[in-house]
């Protein structure tokens, strides 16, 4: 499997823009080989945008048409993440669309982060998991994947490979320098991690976007300005995978 991560500012309820960004990293990506494209958390309308509720969009309507026409044209995957407007209740989701236009999956965030996001959003209650170019794989977005017992449950239902939006802020910057490739290297899956860059309103995102590897290497990283990272996923060395699932004593 080849992945791609788009890391970039934000399109700040520009719906034009959104889409012509998205475009252009999809049809990079597929020109590149890339079996799929992992764009930032709530892409539309923007993570840090006033009045979310008043811009988000249901699933299945004209925004998830429009990129699932881009991802035929592009023949490429795109995982995207918007903020839904689910029967009145505003969740921050994501959608994955296959490379001729279908729904692969729907995600809802389930660890909310701070005041903010639980004053805005309803999480979620359920795990997304789909196949692509012969891997289980997943949703997580953003503060999900900090949480052991998320990653670890998707890793012993077969999950190789972790697709994470985000928007992640200084001072945090831990999080991609440490934290996701130990969550990889602990629990034997990729994780591609899509970043914000920039500033929006009063936060100053980390960038750092990063695609680690089942051993915890670090297969591609940005730095603070707008990149598209490729990477083709290692297979899985199993003289090389943690076993500290299995060595686990339960005292």
């Amino acid at each position: 499997m080849r992945l791609a991560v788009w890391q970039g500012a934000s399109p700040a309820c520009d719906l034009d823009l959104t889409l012509r960004q998205t475009e252009r990293a999809l049809r990079a990506a597929a020109a590149l080989g890339a079996d799929a494209l992992v764009m930032p958390e709530i892409w539309w309308p923007g993570y840090n945008q006033p009045d979310i509720a008043r811009h988000a969009r249901a699933q299945g309507g004209a925004l998830h048409q429009a990129l699932s026409d881009l991802c035929t044209r592009a023949s490429c995957a795109l995982v995207f993440g918007y903020a839904e407007d689910a029967a009145g209740q505003i969740c921050n989701s994501a959608f994955v669309i296959g490379a001729q236009g279908q729904d692969l999956a729907h995600y809802r965030k389930i660890q909310l982060f701070g005041p903010r996001e639980a004053a805005l959003y309803a999480p979620g209650d359920a795990y997304a998991m789909f196949d692509l170019a012969g891997a289980r794989v997943a949703v997580l977005i953003c503060y999900d994947v900090e949480f052991a017992p998320h990653v670890a449950a998707l890793s012993a239902a077969g999950v190789t490979v972790i697709l994470a939006p985000t928007a992640n802020m200084v001072p945090f910057d831990h999080v991609t320098r440490h934290t996701v490739p130990a969550m990889a290297a602990n629990h034997g899956v990729t994780i591609a991690y899509a970043n914000y860059c920039g500033t929006e309103g009063d936060l100053v995102y980390a960038g750092g976007s990063l695609i680690a590897g089942p051993h915890g290497e670090v297969l591609a990283q940005a730095g603070q300005h707008p990149a598209l990272l490729i990477a083709d996923i290692p297979d899985r060395d199993s003289a090389r995978l943690s076993t500290q699932t299995r060595d686990l004593r339960k005292i």
